[in-house]
C-alpha cells in the first residue's frame, strides 16, 4: 500500500486512536487490497455473498437496490473516507440484496471482515481498539437507516424533501448546504417520480421555503412547513 494511503487512513473512523507507527502494522495484518474503479462500474453485485468491506480512497460510491422491473433506488451514497457493505459481510452467509456501484471514477481498498475482527496472529494491542471502532460504525449505521426510514415514511413528495433536507442541513450546521445527488439521484433515493419532484421543489421556490442551484438548496423558515432544524 501506497505512502499517500497510509496518510488518507488516518483521518478514518475504522482506525481512530490509533498510532500512525501502528497503522503501518495493522496494515500488514489486515492485508487490504486497493482497486480501481470506472464511473457506473458495479463493485458488488446484488445476489453475491460478500466477505470484505470497502473503504472508499477517492471518488464516491453509491448502494442501490432495484426491482425485476429494473427500477432503481438509491438507498445511500459513500464519498471519500467512508465505509460500505461492512454490514453485508459482518453477516457473513446473507447474500446480498443491493448493488454497489461507482457513481464516479473511484478507488477502493476492501478489506476481509474475518482480519478486522478476528484473533491477529501477531496479538496486535491495537487490534481491540480496531474492534471497537468497527462496533461504533455498525451502530452508527444503524441510526442514519433509521433516519432514513423516517425520511420515506413521510407521505408526500413535499413532505419528503423537506424532511431529508431538514436532516442534511443538521448535519451540515446550515440552512445552506449541497447534497451528493443530482435530480435523478434524489428521486431514487426519496423513492418518488422524478418529474413529481422537480415540480414540488419549483412549487417550493414559488413559495419562498426554498431556493436551489443544481446540488445546492437554501432552506426558509416557512410556518407551513414542518423543517428539521
Amino acid at each position: 500500500m501506497e505512502q499517500r494511503h497510509i496518510d488518507e487512513l488516518m483521518n478514518i473512523e475504522l482506525f481512530k486512536g490509533i498510532d500512525r507507527s501502528d497503522l503501518g502494522k495493522l496494515l500488514v495484518c489486515l492485508q487490504p487490497k486497493v482497486r480501481k474503479y470506472e464511473k457506473d462500474e458495479t463493485i458488488y453485485h446484488a445476489g453475491e455473498h460478500v466477505s470484505a468491506f470497502g473503504v472508499v480512497l477517492s471518488g464516491f460510491v453509491q448502494i442501490i437496490s432495484e426491482d425485476i422491473f429494473g427500477n432503481r433506488n438509491i438507498l445511500s451514497g459513500v464519498g471519500k473516507l467512508h465505509l460500505f457493505a461492512e454490514s453485508f459481510a459482518c453477516a457473513k452467509s446473507m447474500i446480498l440484496p443491493v448493488s454497489v456501484v461507482s457513481a464516479t471514477d473511484s478507488e477502493v481498498m476492501l478489506l476481509e471482515y474475518n482480519r478486522v475482527v478476528g484473533k491477529c496472529s501477531s496479538v496486535c494491542s491495537f487490534h481491540a481498539t480496531l474492534i471497537e471502532n468497527m462496533l461504533e460504525i455498525l451502530a452508527s449505521k444503524n441510526i442514519y437507516l433509521n433516519r432514513k426510514l423516517n425520511v420515506l415514511s413521510r407521505r408526500s413528495t413535499r413532505e419528503k424533501v423537506l424532511a431529508y433536507l431538514g436532516e442534511e442541513a443538521k448535519k451540515q450546521g446550515s440552512t445552506s448546504i449541497q447534497i451528493d445527488f443530482n435530480r435523478q439521484e434524489l428521486a431514487d433515493y426519496l423513492y418518488v417520480d422524478r418529474s413529481a419532484l422537480s415540480a414540488e421543489l419549483s412549487r417550493m421556490r414559488g413559495k419562498g421555503v426554498l431556493d436551489f442551484n443544481r446540488n445546492r438548496f437554501i432552506l426558509y423558515k416557512d410556518s407551513d412547513d414542518d423543517i428539521l432544524f
